[in-house]
Parts: C-alpha cells; structure tokens; sequence
C-alpha cells in the first residue's frame, strides 16, 4: 500500500521518489551505480574532448537540481559512501560533485564507449575488477552504455541501482529514481 502511495505521489508531485528501494542498500556489500543526472540529447558531439566540457553534452539546470535532490536524500536516510568513483566525462563528473556524498574520483574505466563499442569488453572487466571487494563502500556516477554492461538493465538519467559484486556481473538488488 505505502509504495502504492508514493508512486502515485511521484506521478502528482515531480521531484519526488518514484522508486523506492531504499531497504536494498541494507543488503551485505551493497553499493550504488547511476547514470549521471538529466543532461538533454543523446550521446556527443564529434568533437568531443575528454576534460573540455564545451565540447560535451552537459547537464542542465534540471540535471544539476536533480544530482543536488538525489545526494539530499542520501544524506536524509544517513547513508554513507566512502568514495564516489565516476567517468571523466563532465555530465558525471558534475553528477558527481553535486551529490555532495564523498570525495570524487576520475574513473576511466567508468569513461562511456557509446561512440567505440570495441573497448566495452575491456572496460567491463576493469570496473567489475576495481568494484571487486571494496571496503569503502563506492557511490558509482557512470553512463547508460556502462551500467548496460555491468548490469544487464537500462537506467533513466539521474537512476540509481543497488547492485553487489557478483563475478563478472553486478547484480541488481533495487532501484532508486528522483524525477528532475
């Protein structure tokens, strides 16, 4: 009844928690992956430079008031990240800050592949190596195509997995979704 509830609510009331999966975070070696908050279109510009963000897709106004809502509600529930590990790219690196839940680490193994699929495999491994047996708990800012191959399941931007370690896969205990 409750979920019912806030499902209707996050349908009358945008912003709020749609998805509510917060118990998962309580599970043993549960850790956080979402895909950076709302940055309008899809994908780069050729020119895309890694490190200049005028070259990029970025968040906008929306994006950056979501990033900002999802960190709050974080810290409301007292959860506690030792590090949030995130891409290179800016639309996650500002994610990233404005969760406001850790220090920030560039990740290049978390960098998007959307526009050369050829490093996906390797790439994959080196997350699922470096998320492999962390004790600092990890708050994880990555990209669509990343999450996809880690996990097997699509995210809306601004969407938050629970997953654990599992081999060569991260399994998926819940989601946590606030609406721009």
């Amino acid at each position: 009844m409750i979920h019912r509830l806030i499902l209707i609510l996050g349908l009358l009331w945008p912003g709020i928690v749609v998805a509510n999966d917060w118990d998962a975070l309580d599970t043993p070696g549960a850790f956080t992956i979402m895909r950076h908050a709302l940055a309008p279109g899809t994908g780069d510009p050729a020119n895309m430079t890694v490190g200049d963000c005028s070259t990029q897709r970025n968040l906008d106004q929306s994006g950056r008031d979501q990033a900002a809502r999802i960190g709050q509600a974080f810290r409301d529930r007292g959860q506690a990240f030792g590090v949030v590990l995130t891409s290179q790219w800016c639309r996650c690196r500002e994610t990233a800050e404005l969760l406001n839940l850790g220090p920030v680490q560039d990740v290049p193994a978390f960098n998007s592949f959307f526009q050369d699929f050829s490093t996906r495999d390797s790439q994959t491994a080196e997350a699922l190596t470096l998320l492999a047996d962390r004790s600092d708990r990890p708050f994880v800012v990555t990209h669509q195509v990343n999450i996809s191959a880690l996990t097997g399941q699509t995210t809306r931007s601004g969407e938050v997995l629970v997953v654990r370690h599992a081999g060569d896969r991260l399994d998926v205990l819940g989601s946590i979704r606030i609406d721009p």
